[in-house]
């Protein structure tokens, strides 16, 4: 029996461990048209099927909590996640299923029809077709989850791999950091905020970060890699951030050099990681957009992207692996500290 010690802490898997479980049990090599299967920091499998690649992904929500009678958008939610990951590799999403766990308390028809109709709105609006899934009241939940299972297609030359990154290229990062953590939090905390004297519609536009600036970075996605030459993409989920820039450089064998002081952090974000006590950086971080690509196509790609109604910086470089994970902060270089605990596990 194990003892206390050696439980895992909430959140994701120590690389180290995912990865040693991976190289020992992994069985893509199966079949060889498995282009890309179960590797760290990679955003989801690729399948050679013929003239296309298909790319597959599985993601579940299950930060947010769940009180009966407050409805937490989990169907949105559930569909962009899967969205995001599905198009850091490149590809247009097409199919989606859904297997949704209920609580045996709480579990209502109009619940059950609140997520379904999301679910399908949210594809509908992105042009995915809902193919199938499961739907069962469990027992042991006291929230609804759902767990996301998305298939796009990639033209072969277009394919993008969080791995592709090269020395000396550009790091771009898309709308700011945090996205994902404000609405959580304010969604989750609404109430304690109000106590502590914030205003409600403050409160009320963080919820509402969900949409806008929004989670979903298919828009940005399709936009540089029709555009560029675009060596890799990620999206900083679980771990914030850090925890995504670390993915990044592990999967491609880089390191990094960051700019901390151009990093745009959302003023509602700062102030509500500042309320709780949650590192920015280390704060799920769903609709923010990692890219890499040649430094010369950098200002270009940029443009476009503001252009296109989406804020983009470039936020430094991807080094020699030797030199490891750097950030500047006001003129001094420290090593980038990540993890993959998740900052917004404070919260609850």
């Amino acid at each position: 029996m194990s003892n206390p010690s050696e439980f895992f802490p909430t959140g994701k898997i120590k690389s180290k461990i995912l990865s040693q479980l991976l190289d020992k049990y992994c069985s893509s090599k199966i079949d060889d048209r498995v282009i890309l299967g179960s590797r760290i920091g990679e955003d989801a499998a690729v399948i050679d099927m013929g003239d296309k690649y298909l790319v597959a992904k599985t993601d579940p929500i299950t930060f947010l909590d769940y009180k009966p009678g407050i409805y937490n958008n989990i169907g949105f939610w559930v569909v962009n996640v899967n969205v995001n990951d599905v198009a850091c590799c490149g590809a247009i999403p097409k199919w989606f299923q859904t297997t949704i766990l209920l609580p045996e308390k709480g579990t209502t028809e109009e619940l059950i029809e609140k997520i379904f109709k999301e679910i399908h709105e949210t594809c509908k609006n992105l042009g995915i077709s809902v193919v199938g899934g499961h739907t069962e009241i469990t027992v042991g939940l006291d929230k609804p989850m759902a767990i996301g299972c998305l298939m796009g297609e990639v033209e072969k030359d277009k394919l993008v791999k969080t791995s592709g990154a090269k020395v000396g290229d550009a790091i771009i990062l898309t709308k700011g950091i945090v996205i994902e953590g404000t609405s959580i939090i304010a969604t989750e905390k609404e109430r304690e905020l109000l106590e502590r004297g914030l205003d409600k519609q403050f409160i009320e536009r963080c919820k509402q970060f969900i949409y806008d600036p929004g989670i979903s970075v298919l828009k940005e996605a399709i936009l540089a890699n029709q555009n560029f030459e675009i060596h890799a993409m990620h999206d900083p989920t679980e771990g914030g951030l850090a925890c995504g820039l670390f993915e990044l450089t592990y999967s491609s064998c880089t390191g990094i050099l960051i700019d901390y002081n151009l990093i745009k952090i959302l003023p509602e974000s700062e102030k509500l990681c500042n309320i709780y006590g949650l590192n920015p950086l280390g704060t799920i971080s769903s609709g923010s957009l990692l890219i890499t690509l040649d430094e010369k196509d950098s200002t270009d790609l940029i443009d476009l992207l503001i252009e296109n109604g989406i804020y983009a910086v470039k936020i430094g470089k991807i080094v020699e692996k030797k030199e490891g994970l750097k950030i500047i902060k006001d003129g001094i270089k420290n090593k980038l500290v990540y993890s993959e605990k998740d900052e917004i596990t404070k919260i609850f």
